[in-house]
């Protein structure tokens, strides 16, 4: 009790330093079913809780009736008649001559304070308050109060820094053609804001609008919108990996991908016919570099960029077998991968059927609303009519029936999407920002009814809230093809991630412009290889592909290709973990490591997955004469170089005096970049495979890092399935193997414990263990069994000679290492 009356005393007072509506007077409040409604002098709010750190509230004006909107992103219900009601008056709350009420539910809660009236949310010492919350002035809005020192991060794709603190960011899904280091408007915006104090608002309404993070330096938050529900979602945690987990909960989580996606693929703007990609194909094979698709831009349904758009066939002067391209490719164990696009051009084959059945977004006449754009005079597939949604479904069938493994959505923004255009009963402004997300889901429904055991690859440019649950990979737009377009990649796909947007990715070498930089080519492509996506693309005046760049260059890039193949089972593990927590592959610094502050400002910096930290190079070598690359890596972890395999830093040991963090130099050298693993670390590695389909995880590698001296405790989940079926852990169809470590000093104990799917034939794990050590252990034993081992004393490497091969059945195996 005395505990109870501290914390609402602390909340009194932190209420009292923050903004309150004067303007807003207190009528009733009331439990309902759904939570509890409250009743001010200009409406009403409801209350509800969404989970166990999840709170949603709406905001019904006077006068007006509740929206039945449904969310179309969230996927979380209410629970039902979850809140207890407590009318505390304490001697603070009397002396203002108010009334305070407070909504709790285990760790979370709502306090409402009636004079003046103000809302805030709490989460054990968490406390989220709202200023006026909702008002209107020239627009709905709804406003929060900040705290002075508070970071801020979301609203989706843009290129700004960690802290987006101090901008005011349009919510209008905009492509930007060739941008660099500064980019406020992109293609994929978000109404979300992530806080360091622990804390997530999601902004419930798809229409454009604004968020204002605090431009004005008043410490204040506000979201505005043209219209529409004035909805949102508090999502709580007490740290970075359980808020996305929540909010991915919330929101909905990537399905597993097919793991031919993870592979390298063929791309550019673009293959102008069937025999020039052919070539492309073949001189892969030739080279010897892994490849597992390749990717059409639109020559294939066209001779030239504009005139085409709306074909949706393979034009035949150009690709007189297209079909058969495809099964040709397949049996070289290359998947094709189509783009299209929503746009029908007056000019292309489908226009005349298109405007006749009524397909297309209209004006207020109801008239096929045509307009000029770039590739065009064109009309717009209108997704929100059920015959369009069939008739465009029906296109994507024939082109699977071709055998087609992936499509490409362009465009999706849309790219030129007039206001007075309609869709239905709604304008175009209503619904631009959840376009291309109605697209994803359209495809993904569409392969869930009609091929349920496949994974589909959705490749778009632009969507919403949500949107990977419906499969969508999207990527980083049209970046220049320059260092200032490098640069901001790791932060825009660290930002995404956060927001559960877990595979956004860019175009390896940049997209946009002619310069042709062999330094900048190899450097983006072995930053790709630690990003979700493996996909270089680019104008095709310099080639985009490694096997037509000259003999250095190819090489380096020849061997970044190989790196991504040999950590296929590692990245498919992490895939693994993203599916069922929706943690991100790419990650910022400090969700692995929460005391690392220092890193909310690191940008080039990032972990992969909870082993790696990469540090990507975004300048030329020449662009300074310092003959190092430094790098900061966290001091709560002992940290080996990747490609030495040897110790460079103990935890705790020769911290700077700037932060919990110590600096590492690497050589300046063109043939990596520097990438270090932390200690406690299990990484299972591939021989090189010319094909995901080549890929067996009897052949794998695993490798376990350790600091004799580093005390800690982690685990990590080796995951394996077919690489294709939909739900095969589900179906029984999927194994994995806990691989977890306790080190304290003197002892290391490793127990390996696997969970085998009954549909799966062979009931093991079999595998080759390589342990990287800088101290030769005095023994091992493997079961309670002293085993024989040998220590390489140059590669600091321990193999176990008496189990040249680990094999790990369902009992499992524990493994103890005593220095």
């Amino acid at each position: 009790m005395h505990f109870q009356s501290l914390l609402f005393a602390v909340l009194f007072a932190a209420t009292a330093l923050f903004g309150q509506n004067s303007k807003r007077q207190f009528v009733g409040i009331e439990l309902t079913e759904k939570g509890a409604e409250i009743q001010v002098s200009d409406g009403k709010y409801i209350i509800s809780k969404l989970s166990e750190c999840i709170i949603q509230t709406a905001f019904i004006p006077k006068g007006e009736a509740e929206k039945s909107d449904s969310s179309h992103a969230v996927l979380l219900q209410y629970q039902a008649n979850s809140w207890e009601f407590q009318d505390l008056q304490t001697e603070a709350v009397k002396e203002v001559k108010s009334k305070m009420y407070i909504l709790k539910s285990g760790a979370i809660g709502v306090k409402i304070l009636t004079q003046p009236f103000d809302i805030s949310y709490f989460y054990k010492t968490t406390e989220v308050s709202e200023a006026r919350g909702y008002y209107f002035e020239h627009t709905p809005k709804i406003e929060f109060d900040l705290e002075p020192e508070e970071i801020l991060m979301g609203a989706g794709a843009r290129s700004l820094g960690m802290n987006r603190r101090g901008f005011r960011l349009q919510l209008y899904n905009r492509a930007h053609y060739g941008y660099e280091t500064h980019s406020e408007l992109m293609n994929f915006t978000m109404p979300i804001v992530l806080s360091d104090k622990g804390y997530a608002i999601h902004f419930d309404n798809p229409q454009i609008g604004w968020l204002d993070l605090d431009s004005k330096k008043e410490n204040k938050l506000t979201y505005e919108v043209i219209g529409g529900p004035m909805r949102y979602q508090v999502i709580f945690s007490e740290n970075w990996k359980d808020l996305t987990t929540s909010l991915t909960a919330l929101l909905g989580r990537q399905p597993m991908p097919a793991r031919w996606t993870l592979g390298n693929f063929s791309s550019r703007f673009g293959y102008h016919s069937e025999a020039e990609a052919k070539q492309v194909v073949a001189a892969f094979k030739k080279e010897q570099i892994p490849l597992d698709a390749i990717v059409f831009d639109l020559y294939w349904f066209g001779k030239d960029i504009q005139g085409t758009l709306g074909n949706f066939e393979f034009y035949r002067d150009s690709f007189p077998n297209g079909e058969k391209m495809i099964a040709d490719f397949r049996s070289q164990n290359v998947k094709t991968v189509l783009i299209t696009e929503p746009f029908v051009l007056t000019t292309s084959k489908t226009w005349k059927e298109a405007e006749q059945k009524k397909l297309l977004g209209t004006d207020s006449l109801g008239s096929a609303f045509r307009y000029d754009f770039y590739f065009g005079n064109t009309g717009l597939i209108d997704l929100y009519k059920p015959e369009a949604r069939v008739w465009f479904w029906e296109i994507y069938k024939k082109l699977h029936a071709y055998g087609v493994a992936g499509f490409w959505g362009d465009l999706g923004e849309p790219e030129v999407h007039p206001t007075k255009l309609k869709h239905g009963d709604k304008w175009a402004d209503e619904v631009h920002n959840i376009y291309g997300h109605d697209w994803a889901r359209l495809l993904y429904n569409g392969y869930r009814k009609e091929y349920p055991t496949e994974r589909p690859f959705i490749l778009m440019r632009a969507g919403y809230s949500g949107s990977q649950h419906y499969s969508m990979v999207p990527w980083s737009g049209d970046v220049n093809r320059t260092w200032g377009g490098l640069k901001p990649q790791m932060e825009i796909s660290m930002q995404m991630g956060l927001q559960g947007i877990a595979y956004m990715h860019s175009d390896l070498g940049g997209f946009a412009g002619a310069n042709n930089d062999p330094e900048l080519y190899v450097r983006w492509l072995q930053y790709g290889v630690f990003q979700p996506i493996f996909r270089p693309h680019a104008q095709q005046e310099v080639a985009s592909e490694a096997v037509f760049k000259d003999e250095q260059t190819k090489a380096l890039a020849k061997a970044a290709i190989e790196l991504r193949y040999q950590l296929l089972p590692y990245n498919y593990s992490l895939a693994y973990e993203n599916a069922t927590t929706g943690i991100p592959l790419l990650r910022p610094i400090f969700m692995e490591f929460p005391t690392a502050k220092w890193s909310f400002s690191e940008t080039e910096t990032y972990m992969w997955g909870p082993s790696f930290l990469v540090h990507a190079i975004t300048d030329s070598m020449s662009s300074s004469k310092e003959k190092v690359y430094k790098t900061n890596l966290p001091a709560d972890a002992s940290w080996f170089d990747y490609h030495t395999g040897c110790l460079v830093v103990k935890s705790k040991v020769n911290m700077t005096n700037n932060g919990n963090y110590n600096v590492v130099s690497t050589t300046k050298m063109l043939d990596y970049i520097p990438i270090f693993v932390r200690s406690g670390s299990f990484i299972p590695m591939s021989p090189v495979v010319q094909a995901t389909e080549n890929y067996r995880d009897t052949a794998v590698i695993l490798h376990f890092y350790i600091d004799p001296q580093a005390e800690e405790t982690s685990s990590f989940i080796w995951y394996e399935d077919d690489g294709y079926t939909f739900d095969a852990e589900a179906q029984g169809a999927a194994k994995k193997l806990i691989c977890s470590v306790s080190n304290n000093g003197g002892t290391c104990t490793v127990l390996f414990n696997p969970e085998i799917g009954e549909k799966i034939w062979e009931k093991f794990f079999h595998f080759k263990l390589l342990i990287h050590t800088p101290d030769a252990p005095k023994s091992i034993y493997i079961n309670g069994k002293k085993a024989a081992f040998k220590f390489n004393k140059a590669e600091q490497t321990i193999l176990i000679k008496d189990y040249p091969k680990l094999k790990i059945q369902q009992a499992g195996l524990k493994m103890e290492i005593l220095w």
